[in-house]
């Protein structure tokens, strides 16, 4: 099979975005309005949007800063690139925002910052508010109050399951599929389980519900295939990328082509611990609530590059409707009292969940821990290390287990 030299938009969209210069273009007249970023190479251009929503990788010795800046005559570097690491020897993930053409601009050093984020000043309580349900209904393709939003064709199909935790943001995913499956996964016991099955009883989903439940030998098996995928060893990163992988697989295993996940919703609408009082946590630099979302929103290319290659890996593609560039440009202009108010997190998508009334209270006001506390998956991942020798007062200790199931062929 060929591999595709654009992913994400058709080629005559990604020229007009490239000529443009415009960062978000399913928010502007004239563009797809469910644009959720591309990457690729076309007409001899590499690229990755704005927010790296589509992942790129180039092999490492090209990105060296003194590639082609010598001054000799050798021709345009030779490139190798790829959506995933794997077909590399030395995959370096390609910047979001970037454009670069080795005809045309030489080494690396040449590349171009295309686009860059917006920083649109935050609207009254009442504007923003309005800019969200407006895009955030047809991006979820569920109805708001005044009957519209609504685009079944757009967002809903019989080949799409659902990466369901029982939180807000899987609960809204899943509000727009209402005849999909809801795939949930976890150990005996954990939280994302219980979690799950408490929503889709209060959603009347608990029929559409199917429960993953791991174990140490899944775990271990899980762990090459992830690294694999993903190209990354380190504990915090496969222990995300391993719940995502085993949902993509099972949904694939019954003849599912698209999982809908909430990627992107945490990020946006202020929903870590870190962001609440941000003057008074060491894990942001803004002492804002707004600069601190934007840090969050920052680490999107890094994070998106894991979970989508994770999940395309296991033979499914990703919807991710809280990526939508509409989306994303509504959540920009977001003021801090609909980011965080009180302690509470994602108020602005917390409101649009009790307007719509798709999502029952008991699910939008619940708290949700992250993927790899809620599944256990990061708590056993450490016992496996400890129980193979590696304790925890040793450097990296889970790090060097993962690595050793590499080296062990696990």
């Amino acid at each position: 099979m060929t591999r595709p030299d654009v992913c994400g938009a058709d080629p005559s969209i990604v020229r007009r975005t490239i000529a443009d210069r415009e960062p978000l273009p399913g928010s502007r007249s004239g563009y797809p309005a469910s644009l959720a970023g591309f990457a690729g190479r076309l007409d001899g251009t590499l690229f990755r949007d704005v927010l790296g929503r589509e992942p790129l990788f180039l092999e490492g010795q090209t990105t060296s800063e003194t590639s082609g800046t010598d001054g000799s005559d050798t021709g345009p570097p030779a490139v190798d690139w790829a959506f995933e690491p794997g077909p590399l020897d030395d995959p370096v993930l390609f910047p979001a925002g970037v454009t670069w053409s080795p005809e045309r601009d030489g080494g690396w050093a040449n590349r171009t910052r295309r686009w860059r984020l917006p920083r649109p000043s935050p609207e009254a309580s009442g504007a923003a508010l309005d800019r969200l349900r407006g895009a955030l209904a047809p991006a979820l393709g569920i109805e708001r109050p005044d009957g519209e939003g609504s685009n079944r064709k757009e967002s809903s199909s019989d080949d799409v399951a659902v990466a369901f935790s029982g939180g807000v943001d899987s609960a809204l995913v899943a509000a727009g599929h209402p005849d999909a499956p809801l795939y949930v996964v976890g150990f005996e016991g954990c939280h994302d389980v219980a979690a799950a099955r408490e929503a889709a009883d209060a959603m009347g989903r608990s029929g559409d519900l199917r429960v993953i439940e791991l174990t140490h030998e899944t775990l271990r098996r899980a762990v090459p295939r992830v690294v694999s995928a993903t190209g990354r060893t380190n504990a915090m990163d496969v222990a995300i990328a391993i719940p995502l992988s085993i949902v993509a697989e099972r949904a694939a295993a019954d003849g599912y082509g698209t999982l809908a996940v909430g990627q992107g919703a945490d990020e946006l609408f202020g929903g870590y611990a870190k962001v609440v009082d941000p003057a008074d946590d060491h894990r942001v630099e803004a002492e804002s609530v707004r600069g601190a979302v934007r840090e969050v929103i920052a680490t999107l290319p890094e994070q998106l590059a894991r979970d989508v290659t994770a999940i395309r890996a296991a033979g499914v593609d990703v919807a991710a409707p809280f990526l939508q560039d509409r989306v994303v440009e509504a959540a920009l202009r977001l003021p801090p009292e609909l980011l965080v108010d009180g302690g509470i997190r994602k108020v602005a998508l917390r409101r649009f969940a009790d307007e719509t009334d798709v999502v029952p209270r008991s699910v939008w006001t619940a708290e949700k821990k992250a993927l790899q506390y809620g599944t256990y998956v990061s708590r056993e991942l450490d016992r496996l290390a400890r129980r193979a020798g590696f304790k925890r007062r040793m450097d990296r200790h889970v790090d060097r287990y993962v690595e050793s199931l590499l080296e062990d062929g696990a």
